[in-house]
């Protein structure tokens, strides 16, 4: 029997969720393992890993693929927009070496499966072509092809119609709260909206496990809200396409071309939403231990430390949240911040207050380095008392790093005009330096890094785009 595809992975991961979408829209038949109930399948992806529990984990014929974006899972898995191409043969064969050949010059993707190094695969070929073992046998969409000739693929492919350049009025560079607000406000005004987005539908909104401070809804999870987003600008007849990553916007005479990695799209404005990533600390031993031991989303990876200690760096409201979060069904929450006081609203500061059998504070204690074991594994971190000079390591299992984020800017820096920290400089109703390119979110210079914010940052470049495409 054929190896299935394994997709190893939890609810809560949002690149999990993502490659199930893509997989279930090409009707590509997996099996789901999550790791959360199965202590097998997460040593399994550690070890896939080097140690590291990244997810979406895929196993195919042999093979592993860690955390493989939409264009990657093209290439595995053979995915065009004609069909899925899945070719059986074997180097010695002339035929196979035509028909890769060809195929690879005419740029069609596909999954070829060498027929000698897998039996089952063998079997297969001679079940199609009834008992004969006839190579390449190449199945599109499931239906079997025996050695076609290039013309036949050619026909079977169609790869003589000319596909139609569609041009969007409007191309929204992310799908957060600003981008899906956008897509709602131009969609009611008629303008056909297109959702690029690199990852999931959410940004950095659907990783977050409570909201409190979004009007009308005094508690909603992060997935729920954007969930919603999303359902009303697809109700309005929004396009949103995920897991596609743009590498740049090329101004044309009439529209832009929006560059994604092995695509294109038209369209007569744009609006970059494509908020921000979380900042790192910058100090040895960081960048050894992502994944594996220092992670900056707990909705994401705080699953993997229950009954286990960790540690929580920063001082902000997303900082105290996720540590009061992490909180609920960890060990103990090592909570450390350079200054002498948090920077968090009261509201989180009081809920603090009355957790300290589950938190120990350290202010005015700056983080210095990650410490691993003799085995490389995450031990701890070793900070500084900021009054006294001495250093201590807090010994722990794991650390979540929460101080800041970085603008998602950077496929734009030769283009637009960014102030000294990366973000987007605009004016009026977020207008860029090239007209008809507009930023919301928490891109923008100057926006607020809250979801009910980025709503309204939608609105703004909604209008933004209204008034240039009717001016």
């Amino acid at each position: 029997m054929p190896d299935q595809l394994k997709l190893y992975g939890a609810d809560w991961c949002p690149d999990c969720r993502r490659a199930k979408a893509y997989l279930d829209q090409h009707g590509i038949d997996y099996q789901f393992i999550d790791v959360d109930l199965d202590k097998k399948a997460t040593a399994l992806v550690e070890k896939i890993n080097s140690g590291k529990r990244i997810i979406p984990t895929l196993t195919l014929h042999g093979k592993s693929y860690t955390n493989p974006d939409n264009a990657a899972l093209d290439e595995i898995l053979g995915i065009n927009p004609t069909g899925v191409v899945v070719m059986y043969g074997a180097d010695w064969c002339p035929d196979c070496r035509r028909a890769k050949r060809y195929l690879r010059d005419a740029q069609v993707r596909f999954q070829y499966i060498e027929v000698d190094q897998h039996e089952w695969a063998a079997e297969l070929v001679e079940k199609i072509n009834k008992g004969k073992r006839i190579i390449p046998t190449i199945l599109i969409d499931g239906q079997p092809h025996t050695n076609p000739d290039n013309d036949t693929l050619r026909q079977l492919l169609k790869l003589d119609e000319e596909k139609p350049q569609k041009s969007y009025d409007v191309i929204i560079i992310g799908g957060g709260a600003a981008g899906l607000t956008t897509a709602i406000y131009a969609q009611r005004d008629r303008f056909d909206s297109l959702i690029l987005e690199k990852k999931n539908i959410g940004g950095n909104a659907w990783l977050t496990e409570k909201i409190e401070n979004y009007p009308g809804f005094t508690n909603i999870s992060g997935p729920d809200l954007m969930d919603k987003m999303e359902e009303q600008a697809r109700t309005y007849g929004a396009e949103i396409i995920t897991g596609v990553e743009v590498t740049g916007i090329e101004p044309g005479e009439h529209c832009f071309t929006v560059r994604t990695k092995g695509d294109a799209y038209q369209g007569r404005s744009i609006v970059i939403a494509t908020g921000s990533t979380y900042r790192m600390l910058g100090i040895p031993g960081e960048q050894e231990l992502i994944g594996s031991g220092v992670h900056f989303c707990a909705t994401c990876d705080g699953a993997f430390y229950r009954d286990r200690e960790i540690i929580v760096i920063g001082g902000g409201n997303s900082a105290l949240e996720e540590g009061i979060f992490l909180a609920g069904f960890t060990k103990k929450v090592h909570l450390v911040h350079r200054s002498e006081a948090f920077s968090a609203d009261s509201i989180y500061t009081e809920k603090l207050a009355g957790m300290q059998d589950k938190i120990a504070t350290y202010l005015d204690t700056t983080p210095v380095r990650f410490v691993s074991d003799k085995a490389g594994k995450f031990k701890g971190l070793e900070v500084k008392d900021n009054a006294t000079g001495k250093e201590k390591l807090i010994e722990a299992d794991g650390a979540f790093v929460f101080i800041g984020l970085l603008p998602n800017t950077q496929p734009f820096k030769d283009l637009l005009d960014l102030n000294e920290r990366g973000f987007i400089a605009t004016q009026g109703l977020a207008q860029t330096s090239i007209p008809g390119i507009f930023a919301a979110g928490d891109v923008r210079e100057g926006a607020i890094a809250q979801v009910a914010a980025a709503t309204g940052e939608g609105v703004l470049a909604s209008y933004g785009v209204k008034a240039y495409l009717k001016g």
